[in-house]
Order: C-alpha cells, then sequence, then structure tokens
C-alpha cells in the first residue's frame, strides 16, 4: 500500500474520530456543534471536489473529497439515524445539502465579484462546476434515504444479521451506490470516468473495512455503556415525516382538549368557591352595643336593635321567645317553666 493512500485512510479515521466524538457529546452540550461540524465537513467537501484534489495509486483515481470527507457525513448521518431517530436524521440530511448548495454559490458569486473589480485574489478558490455540484447534492440526498432504508432492512428479524455485519454491509452498500451515482452523474462521457469510478469503489471498500472498528466500537458503547437501544422501524421511516406530523397534531388536540377540561373543572370550581362565599355571611370585628338595651351601633353610626343588626348582616332568621328569667318577671302568674331540681 503507497504513501499517499496512508495519507487518504488516516486522514478518513481522524474525521470519523471527530463525527463520532461530536455525536457522543450531544446529551451534554446539544447537538448545535455536531451539525455544525457536519457543515464544515461538507463545505471542505464540496471545496475539495471542486479543485479536483486526488491522487493517483496503481492507474486507479482516489477522489479525496469523495473518499476522506463524503464517508465521514455518511457515517455522521448513520449513527445519529440509529440512535437519534428520523426526525434528527432529516435535521442532518438538510444541514448537508443545504451547505452543499450554498458553497458553490458563495464561491460563484466571489468569483463574479472578483471579475468585476478585475481582481485575481480569488485564484486559490475553485470555481464551482454545475454539473459536479448538481451530482453531489442529488447524489446525497439519495445515498442519505437509502442508508435508513438499507439498515432498517438488514436489521429484520428473519435475516438474523449481527449488528457489525448489518452496520458494514449498511455503509458499503450506500458507499458503493453512491459510487454509480455519483461518479456516473458528475464524470460520465469524460476520459477519467473509469478510473473514478475504480478508484472509488476500491477506496470505498478499503475505507469501509478500517472504519468498522470505529463504528463497531461506537454502537456498542453507545447501546451498552450509555444506555440507548437501537430501535427496529420500519424500513421507510426516514420517509413517514407526514405520519410523524398526524401523529404530533393528534397529540396536541388531545393536550389541548385535556387542557380545556381542566380549565372547564376549574372555572367550576371557582363558581363553586364564589356561590358559597356569598352564601356565607359572618360578623367580625368590634360591635359598639348599648350595655342598657342592647342596640348595636352600625359603620354610619346609627344605633340599630340587636335583632335589626344580625338580620341585615347576617343570613341568621330570629324567632321570638322569652327566656325563663324574663317570664317570671313579666308573668309571676303564669309557670311557663317548671322548676327543675338542681342534679
Amino acid at each position: 500500500m503507497s504513501y499517499d493512500v496512508l495519507i487518504l485512510i488516516l486522514e478518513a479515521m481522524v474525521v470519523y474520530f471527530l463525527v463520532l466524538w461530536a455525536h457522543s457529546l450531544r446529551h451534554r452540550f446539544g447537538t448545535v456543534h455536531f451539525y455544525a461540524l457536519l457543515g464544515g465537513i461538507t463545505a471542505i467537501m464540496s471545496w475539495v471536489t471542486d479543485a479536483g484534489v486526488a491522487v493517483q495509486v496503481a492507474g486507479i483515481t482516489f477522489v479525496v473529497g469523495s473518499t476522506v470527507f463524503y464517508t465521514s457525513l455518511l457515517l455522521g448521518v448513520f449513527v445519529v439515524y440509529v440512535f437519534d431517530g428520523p426526525r434528527a436524521t432529516r435535521i442532518a440530511i438538510s444541514t448537508v445539502l443545504g451547505v452543499s448548495a450554498m458553497v458553490p454559490l458563495i464561491a460563484a458569486a466571489l468569483h463574479l465579484q472578483a471579475s468585476l473589480i478585475g481582481s485575481d485574489q480569488l485564484a486559490f478558490v475553485p470555481m464551482p462546476s454545475l454539473r459536479i455540484n448538481t451530482a453531489s447534492i442529488l447524489a446525497t440526498f439519495l445515498d442519505m434515504v437509502f442508508l435508513a432504508m438499507a439498515w432498517e432492512y438488514f436489521g429484520k428479524p428473519s435475516l438474523r444479521i449481527r449488528p457489525g455485519l448489518r452496520a458494514f454491509f449498511t455503509l458499503l452498500g450506500v458507499m458503493w451506490l453512491d459510487v454509480f451515482l455519483f461518479a456516473t452523474m458528475a464524470f460520465a462521457g469524460t476520459s477519467g470516468y473509469f478510473d473514478i469510478m475504480k478508484g472509488t469503489l476500491a477506496s470505498r471498500f478499503v475505507i469501509s473495512l478500517f472504519s468498522l472498528p470505529f463504528l463497531f466500537t461506537y454502537l456498542n458503547w453507545q447501546s451498552r455503556k450509555k444506555g440507548l437501544t437501537i430501535e427496529n422501524r420500519p424500513v421507510l421511516a426516514i420517509l413517514s415525516q407526514v405520519a410523524e406530523i398526524r401523529e404530533e397534531l393528534s397529540q396536541a388536540q388531545e393536550e389541548i382538549q385535556r387542557r380545556r377540561k381542566a380549565e372547564e373543572e376549574r372555572n367550576e370550581v371557582i363558581l363553586q368557591l364564589r356561590k358559597a362565599l356569598n352564601e356565607v355571611r359572618t360578623l367580625r370585628g368590634f360591635l359598639p352595643i348599648c350595655a342598657h338595651c342592647k342596640s348595636i351601633r352600625d359603620d354610619q353610626g346609627y344605633w340599630n336593635r340587636l335583632e335589626a343588626y344580625i338580620h341585615e348582616h347576617s343570613d341568621a332568621v330570629l324567632s321570638h321567645g322569652i327566656c325563663p328569667e324574663c317570664a317570671k318577671k313579666l308573668y309571676p302568674e303564669v309557670n311557663l317553666y317548671e322548676d327543675k331540681e338542681p342534679e
């Protein structure tokens, strides 16, 4: 194996490690830095591809952008789909596709600006190729959708494929699919088409072998030590955004109904409390009362008979009677109350 190929493999291993390391930190620092890393790698891949950076080994062309950086993007999207689900995967795919579309546009705008002002300072910025960048965007979208589908297909219980081989077959399958898609759309009809095809196929196979230990170790580490489970989803789960939106809307409607019912019950309780407070009228504070006739002075300074004041300021209903002491004084000839012997 030549020195150039070893450098390519070493570069790929370093970038793979950065991608997996950034993904492993998502629970501690969030996913922003991980998506930013994917965007940065995508920009570098686009720039290196437009620059035509490649390595010739034994008559085989190894495209650096495709061999090193694009495979790391596939690895990043792969681990996102396995552990974080289709929603996070769509965000990762959107990040890669968005940056892939923006980088050549920015480069073209810079070249246009340089030509208008008559400057040659952007000679080191590669002029983007419309065909190559279009092929890259289309192939990237198809590859990443196929990656999720292949992972779920190889995970069927009837196939009984171990997780390590399942990951290897998935990555190798999507890498080889990308070779035919990207190379055909970008280089078909050119003199170097078959060399690029052969070189990319060989490099992808070699990179898959070298990346398998990294990937297998990471999958086991996340699933065992971190307690994250590898779910078996439907083959078309990556494309089930509409179903997820419907489910979320259904859950939102249920939550709205639950909150509306709770609010109605709360309002009912409030009404009952207000009704109870209106029905309960109590006397509080100091009541000035006449020591002789027992009349009570109100807040306006008027004196009211005791029974009138109580009737006005409470819900008590008074009935007239006569106590034993008053009965003896007023009606001594009538024994209204029989004398009782004290016990």
